[in-house]
């Protein structure tokens, strides 16, 4: 009975003051009065699900201001009328192919004197917010006197993420309001915090459940609300020389997680507050041209282009996933890991393996996970009971969908899909995670063909978002699309992928670390090729992704694709088949190039011993591109756009070269085809331009 109580509680209407009329004089605002005189201003953005801030909107705030400055109410509310929360930030479409500076400046001057008008008005105002409060939406919660918080309330500034900062005076309210020390972390990273953290900090008065929101508003116009006040130390740590000695601190520590060249913004936000922290409203006209000039940077406007494939590969998983119980079969490193993941997203999952072992640590691992993303015990707990080890195997026969992640050895998958194929119940979804065997070869044992597909994963899973969903010429149409939609459901990313070797991401890894292979046989420093490829944006050295990858694993994809490919490979030197024989298999041995404690590789803290050449990061980076032109003219991925955000979500490729196609368009196509034919002069035909190039803009 207690949970169906709680369920009514749970879904409470929003508390959003009198009932407004339907016929108000505003398209994305509601605009009431209540028996106090007190105005309650619903932000309800005409025809979407989210609110989101953008031109249009704010010039019709600037209007609602104008009449509550000429009629005057006791006090203000500000409330989403959206279910999903306040206000989710920007629009960020209004942000798109932006090139010109002082044009953006000039309209996020306009958008700043609402908000500035807002913070002027002479009535006592209070932001109550549910939900997501990011970015812009946080900034008009700071321009309002007082802040209540609903307990499922998230507050942060993702701008970083995008390559910018806030900009909407956010710079300036957040770090006079909240302790410098904790207020800039919070938009250096763009971290997001629950509403406890926020009250603790001081960004919001109060947290309350929706059933006391009435009582709360009251206490606010009223003034019997504590409001949390800036300390002392707030005062001493925002003088000059103060400033001064903290932004070196925070520029060393920007440092260590990006380089000011590829990444400016967190660069430019410590120089705005070093500067002008000590006075407001210097801070805030040099926060409108610091943004603008970040706007037009090539960084801002890819990652603008990456969030828009991400919201593009989102829509490729379409929607109505019917997967509930998942059974995956063999808890090694990738299994396990996926096992965990797909239970942390409410699915239920039994998990089998030969052995207890292998099952038992991937319980710990998921244990470990869960703590790390999962904001409450009980969570955690829920977590946990959803992932069931099934040493019986007894799952098959229930689940919705099978994922094989066995060893890459094709007689041992056969042997399995034997044994499984008779107890699954109809309709159910064969997945394998094999990275390296065509589903060609898989299928020829099984009865039902039809319900084989690929679900390939990338390591690690809690990281990397993308899982490419392999078909063959005779897979289910229907069964792909579940397929589709259940990665979706689990919150990753699908690319649709037709079976070829190596699919999509591996086909452009593979060359990458292959070629570091061949520059160690040249006697290259291993310090240096990893230096490179990080100088060119990559998150590490294709040395230090062999090790996490696995070496045995490295070979395998290798010889596959040399079987197919042949010269188009880099060859495999003898002495790295040795080192997998003698077992030095990278980071699941504790040795692989480097040696790895904790799951890291121990690097020593070594700096390259030499600068890499312009030409060892071409020979790197330019076979990526040259492999995504191939993909695409043989139709294996047939979007562009779609194979720059797999590239990016799988392996983590530099995000603001915006994707290997990308960059060869950024860069020039007769420059790349031309560099890439001096190579294979240089070095051998594997550097020959794929003829996909003379049709690619």
């Amino acid at each position: 009975m207690d949970s169906q109580i709680m369920d009514v509680l749970g879904d409470r209407v929003l508390e959003l003051g009198p009932k407004p009329d339907a016929a108000g004089p505003y398209r994305n605002f509601k605009l009431t009065r209540d028996a106090d005189g007190v105005a309650w201003l619903l932000f309800d953005r005409e025809g979407t699900s989210a609110n989101t801030l953008s031109a249009d909107l704010i010039e019709e705030l600037d209007k609602v201001l104008a009449e509550l400055e000429g009629h005057r109410p006791t006090g203000l509310v500000i409330r989403s009328a959206k279910k999903s929360g306040f206000i989710a930030g920007a629009d960020v479409n209004a942000f798109r192919g932006a090139t010109d500076v002082a044009a953006v400046e000039a309209e996020i001057g306009r958008a700043h004197a609402v908000i500035d008008r807002l913070e002027a008005l002479r009535v006592p105002s209070v932001a109550v917010i549910h939900g997501f409060c990011l970015g812009g939406g946080l900034e008009v919660a700071l321009a309002c006197q007082m802040r209540i918080a609903i307990e499922d309330a998230r507050f942060g500034f993702p701008e970083v993420m995008l390559g910018l900062h806030p900009g909407l005076g956010g710079t300036v309210r957040l770090t006079q309001l909240v302790n410098p020390m904790q207020a800039m972390p919070l938009m250096l990273t763009g971290k997001t915090i629950d509403a406890r953290k926020a009250k603790s900090l001081g960004l919001v008065d109060a947290v309350t459940q929706e059933r006391h929101v009435l009582n709360a508003v009251k206490d606010a116009v009223s003034g019997r609300l504590t409001r949390a006040r800036p300390g002392p130390l707030n005062s001493i740590l925002s003088l000059g020389p103060v400033r001064g000695l903290l932004a070196g601190r925070m520029r060393s520590e920007a440092a260590k997680a990006a380089p000011e060249v590829h990444y400016p913004a967190p660069y430019a936000l410590i120089d705005l507050w070093e500067k002008h922290g000590g006075d407001k409203r210097a801070m805030l006209d040099a926060e409108k041209a610091s943004f603008a000039r970040l706007m037009v940077t090539p960084t801002a406007q890819n990652l603008i282009r990456v969030f828009f494939l991400r919201e593009q590969m989102k829509k490729l998983a379409g929607s109505g996933n019917k997967i509930k119980h998942v059974h995956v079969i063999g808890a090694g490193a990738m299994g396990g890991d996926i096992a965990a993941w797909c239970a942390g997203q409410d699915m239920r999952v039994t998990l089998a393996d030969m052995k207890p072992e292998p099952i038992a640590g991937a319980l710990k691992r998921a244990a470990d996970l869960y703590g790390k993303i999962l904001r409450k015990r009980t969570s955690v707990r829920d977590a946990l009971d959803r992932l069931m080890p099934d040493m019986q195997a007894e799952g098959v026969r229930n689940a919705d969908l099978i994922i094989e992640a066995v060893p890459e050895k094709l007689e041992l998958k056969q042997k399995v899909y034997a044994g499984l194929e008779p107890k699954m119940k109809p309709g159910a979804i064969l997945a394998t995670n094999t990275s390296s065997i065509p589903l060609q070869d898989l299928r020829s044992t099984l009865q039902k063909p039809e319900r084989l597909l690929g679900l390939h994963f990338f390591n690690p899973v809690s990281r990397l978002q993308l899982v490419e969903v392999v078909s063959h010429d005779g897979t289910d149409a229907q069964l792909l699309k579940e397929a589709l939609a259940f990665v979706g459901a689990i919150d990753r990313l699908p690319l649709p992928v037709k079976s070829s070797p190596g699919f999509l991401v591996n086909r452009a890894l593979t060359p990458y670390m292959l070629e570091a292979m061949v520059m160690l046989d040249e006697k290259i420093d291993k310090t240096v090729i990893d230096a490179a490829a990080k100088k060119f944006g990559m998150p590490m050295g294709p040395i230090e992704l062999a090790d996490q990858v696995g070496l045995d694993i490295c070979l395998d994809v290798g010889d596959m694709l040399r079987s197919k490919f042949g010269d188009m490979l880099p060859p495999t030197p003898v002495w790295l088949r040795e080192k997998v024989a003698r077992g030095e298999l990278g980071r699941k041995t504790g040795k692989g190039f480097y040696t790895w404690k904790d799951g890291k590789a121990d690097t020593g803290g070594m700096t390259a011993i030499a600068e890499p050449s312009v030409e060892m990061i071409d020979r790197l980076m330019l076979p990526m591109s040259n492999v995504c032109v191939a993909c695409r003219r043989e139709g294996i991925v047939d979007n562009a756009d779609v194979i720059d955000g797999a590239v990016i979500f799988g392996t983590g490729y530099a995000p603001f070269r915006g994707g290997p196609l990308n960059y060869a368009r950024t860069r020039g196509v007769e420059n790349v085809v031309s560099t890439l034919e001096a190579l294979t002069d240089k070095f051998g035909k594997r550097f020959t331009p794929d003829a996909g190039w003379e049709s690619f803009k």
